[in-house]
């Protein structure tokens, strides 16, 4: 057996998020894990295999480079492997590369940091051949303000107030080490760097700073929000369908 060491990107919007859930709570019937893992068994001729991932994403988040790790016991040059799946895999979801890993790599417990990026539609009418990939928000902001209170929530700290209520996570310390606003004609995109992150914190961390920028939470006051440890005190969790996992760093 070699374990092999993989890079996935999919469009999620057809997808009840990353993990194999059951029916009632995957209403698509689909999940990336699932159809990767089914595929990966059509290959191997009915020869279960499991998949391990970085991380999790939920419904409708998309990755360039989610990575994951499985096993097999077929011979083959590692940069086959894309090619050799195309016809296994839905149009959704591809495998960009592969190759071969040490039998102890794991995909989740070995990474030391990801970026995400979240993409925000900024005009007054909507896309409808964007309307999967970006969250749409019209109205002004306040730019400065904004990088402002990026600024502040950078570094380590606990970031209570911004996980998502749905976890049993108890140590919420994570490190941020960059949250960069970059501007492109009518999309403003937000990068997230760091070694860790939280249910939904990419998503409430953006909604708060949106927040900031168009006036319903005062500028000035992130540090406030972050000391506070309370997911109340901080802005809204925006759409799922304007998040990437751009990255995963071994």
């Amino acid at each position: 057996m070699a374990r092999i060491k993989a890079t996935v990107a999919y469009d999620g919007t057809h997808f009840s998020g990353w993990q194999v859930q059951p029916l009632e709570k995957a209403p698509t019937g689909r999940t990336i894990q699932q159809v990767v893992e089914e595929a990966l068994t059509r290959f191997h001729k009915g020869r279960e295999v499991k998949v391990s991932a970085a991380g999790r994403t939920d419904a409708g988040v998309h990755a360039y480079g989610q990575v994951i790790h499985f096993d097999t016991d077929i011979s083959m040059p590692a940069e086959k492997w894309p090619e050799a799946l195309l016809g296994h895999l839905p149009p959704d979801v591809q495998f960009v590369q592969a190759e071969y890993a040490a039998d102890d790599f794991n995909a989740r417990e070995q990474a030391t940091g990801k970026e995400y990026r979240y993409r925000v539609l900024r005009r007054r009418q909507r896309d409808v051949f964007r309307r999967n990939y970006t969250y749409h928000l019209y109205g002004p902001l306040d730019i400065v303000a904004m990088r402002e209170a990026a600024a502040t929530l950078t570094g380590t700290h606990d970031y209570t107030s911004f996980c998502g209520t749905n976890t049993a996570i108890i140590n919420k310390v994570r490190t941020i080490q960059e949250i960069e606003l970059a501007e492109s004609e009518d999309e403003l995109e937000f990068i997230y760097r760091g070694t860790g992150f939280l249910y939904h914190m990419v998503r409430i961390m953006t909604g708060t700073i949106l927040d900031i920028g168009s006036g319903k939470i005062q500028a000035g006051t992130a540090g406030d929000i972050l000391a506070a440890k309370d997911r109340r005190r901080a802005g809204k969790t925006v759409p799922g369908h304007g998040l990437y996992l751009h990255r995963v760093d071994y």
